[in-house]
This record gives structure tokens, sequence and C-alpha cells, in this order.
């Protein structure tokens, strides 16, 4: 009897191996995932199953994300980005695609050295869109990550809805160890709110076509409050003796001050050649560059940026590589 339960057991558990094939499968959050994606999008348990097939947890990643490159210093942070090789592929990439960025600008408001900056920032114009599989890291940021496993896992069940709709196999979307995916990075979920059809061939294919990466990134960015012909910042010095009077507080980027306000806590443009509007609602910050702190004030366009990365100096980064390729 004791051997019949055991040969039992062994075929269950081969059946279950056999059926589910994939690391997350007996997680006990596994059924509740499988749940709310089918709630969510219409998909069957089967359907679901299938997607994750195969899929690993890749234990790198968790150490990934203990370590963001957002916890360097600005002057070690920057050297990610702001440098020759990278601005130089900028320059190729604007001279190649310059009607697409002249017409995503006319379209969606958002000047072509932003969107420059992201594609900088992000891929390095393509360069390196990473090589995780997208389904895989999801999953082990969902199933292995506690502190964002909701995010992640909506991540990765939008993931496998737009696989279904665009006729891809989960397993051959690779992208960055946070699930983000092609040219400009975007997850899963804001492919179908802000993906573009830019090059007119009836598919949005952020993986493969700069042209629809480019009309992508500026439709993101003008859905989400970029203001027209307005500016991002400009280089400031400060000459007031307590700086938290003028550097707005982490997620408080949106609660702006009259810029005459701050120039009397000591807040003042970089170039006297600078005029600002004693009206202009702005912001302060800091960033800790090689010789002490350098400042900057900065406008709700700054802020527009963070919505794609919620770091001040990833803005900045997008910000002045964009204007330095632009330039060139």
């Amino acid at each position: 009897m004791l051997l019949k339960q055991l040969t039992l057991t062994t075929i269950l558990t081969a059946f279950i191996h056999t059926a589910f094939a994939n690391d997350f499968a007996t997680h006990p959050n596994y059924f509740a995932f499988k749940q709310k994606t089918m709630q969510n999008y219409g998909l069957s348990s089967e359907q679901i199953d299938n997607a994750m097939s195969g899929a690993k947890q890749i234990d790198r990643i968790l150490s990934l994300m203990s370590s963001p490159g957002e916890s360097k210093p600005w002057y070690e942070y920057k050297k990610n980005f702001l440098v020759e090789g990278t601005i130089q592929r900028g320059v190729r990439f604007k001279n190649q695609y310059a009607d697409t960025l002249r017409r995503a600008e006319q379209v969606y408001g958002v000047p072509q050295s932003v969107i420059l900056g992201i594609l900088g920032v992000e891929t390095g114009y393509g360069a390196n869109k990473g090589s995780f599989v997208t389904r895989d890291a999801l999953a082990t940021l969902a199933f292995g990550y506690p502190r964002r496993a909701e995010y992640f896992g909506d991540e990765l069940a939008a993931l496998i809805a737009w696989s279904y709709q665009d006729g891809r196999p989960t397993s051959s979307v690779v992208g960055s160890y946070a699930g983000a995916i092609g040219y400009p990075q975007f997850m899963p979920s804001n492919i179908n709110k802000f993906g573009v059809d830019f090059d007119g061939n009836g598919h949005i294919d952020l993986m493969n076509s700069p042209v629809d990466a480019i009309g992508s990134i500026a439709n993101y960015l003008a859905k989400n409050g970029w203001q027209k012909n307005q500016p991002i910042g400009f280089a400031a010095y400060y000459s007031g003796n307590n700086p938290a009077d003028i550097i707005a507080k982490p997620f408080e980027l949106g609660n702006t001050k009259p810029y005459g306000q701050m120039k009397q806590l000591g807040l003042q443009p970089l170039n006297p050649i600078v005029k600002i509007d004693p009206l202009d609602m702005v912001n302060g910050i800091q960033l800790e560059d090689v010789q002490g702190m350098i400042y900057y004030i900065i406008y709700p366009n700054f802020n527009v940026i963070t919505t794609y990365n919620n770091s001040r100096m990833y803005a900045a980064a997008v910000w002045l590589l964009g204007e330095e390729v632009n330039s060139r």
C-alpha cells in the first residue's frame, strides 16, 4: 500500500512538472497570479501555463535590484551616459533619423533632444536593449521580490497578454533585468498604452523599429503632461545657507514655487543672460559632483521625464545628454 501511494505521488509530481514546466508553478502565489491574469485579460489557465512553460528563476536579477545605478553619486552615475562614445552614437542616430525626430516633435510637441536623451540613457541608441528573457525576469521579481511583487506580477500578466496579441512566444522577448523592452525600454503594460506605429507598417515594434520607438517615446511624454515650448530647467547657483529651503523633497518635484520666491532664497541661473519670470512655477535640485554640489532650477517638464524613471539623476542625464547630442 505504501509503495502504491509513493508511486501515485511520484506520478502526480511528474504530471505537475510536465504540465506547468516552470520554476514558479508551485509558488504559493502562482494560482492567484493566474486567476488575476485570467480575469483581467480573458486568457485561459492553459494559455497562461503555456506562456510560462520553461520559465526560469534568475537569481542574479534579485542581486541587481539591490544595487541600482541611481544609488551612486551624480559624478559616478553620469559616467554611464555623458561620455563621448554614447554622444557620438547619438549624433549618428540623430542624423539617420532626422526626419522622424522632426515629425515626432511636430506631432507631439516633445523636443528632439529629449527623445534622443531617453534613447541614449535607456539603450545607448539601441546598442544595449538587454539580454534577459523578459518573462523570466518579471517572474523572478513577481515571485521573489516581495517589495514590488504586485507591480511585477501585473507586468508579467501584461507581457503574456501582449505576446498572444502580437503572435510571439513569451520566451522570444528579451530586455532589461527589470522587464523593460526594446529601444525605449517600455514596460509591457505601456506598449498598448503608449506604443505608436510611427513607421506606418501596421505593427508596433519597439524591439526592432527605431521609428516606432521615437514616436512612442514622444507619445508617452505628451500623455504624461509634457508642456510644449516650455523649458526643462537651467543650471543654477545657490547663495543661501540652507539648501533644504530650495531643494525639492523626495517625490515632491511637482510641488513648485514661484521663481521670485526661490530667487529670494538664493537660487538663481548660473548664466546671467537667462531671465526667468518671477511668476514661473519652478523647483530646485542638487546633484553631487566631484567639486561639490551643483544646482538646477527645474520646470514641470523635468518632472515629466521622471515619470519614465523616478530619479532626478536619470532625468538630468536624459536632459543633458539629449542637449549635447542635439547641439553637435
